[in-house]
């Protein structure tokens, strides 16, 4: 199954307090990133981030992006804008912590 443009488009806009996030399509899916930074993706309609100990007190559920993916975070309340911006920072901090 792939992602809707809907649901697309939906992400894209409680995420548009962000500057600097970008999307990419995929292969029926779409990547995400913010300032450069690639931090998850929306899969199966479903946003996903990449697992990062910065986030792990948010306590969500791994789930697989795709057959054979590796696992990532799912953001189930993607209702709550601030609760997204939060968590999308924090994972961006913790890949640019990893790369030093």
């Amino acid at each position: 199954m792939s992602s809707t443009k809907e649901y697309r488009d939906y992400i894209l806009e409680q995420l548009s307090e962000l500057p600097g996030i970008t999307c990419r399509p995929m292969m029926g899916e779409f990547l995400l990133y913010l300032d450069g930074a690639l931090f998850g993706g929306i899969y199966d309609d479903r946003l996903l981030v990449k697992i990062v100990p910065e986030t792990k007190d948010y306590q969500m559920s791994e789930e697989i992006p795709y057959p054979k993916g590796k696992p990532m975070y799912l953001i189930e309340d993607v209702d709550d804008k601030n609760l997204l911006k939060e968590i999308i920072i924090k994972t961006k901090e913790g890949l640019v912590n990893r790369e030093r």
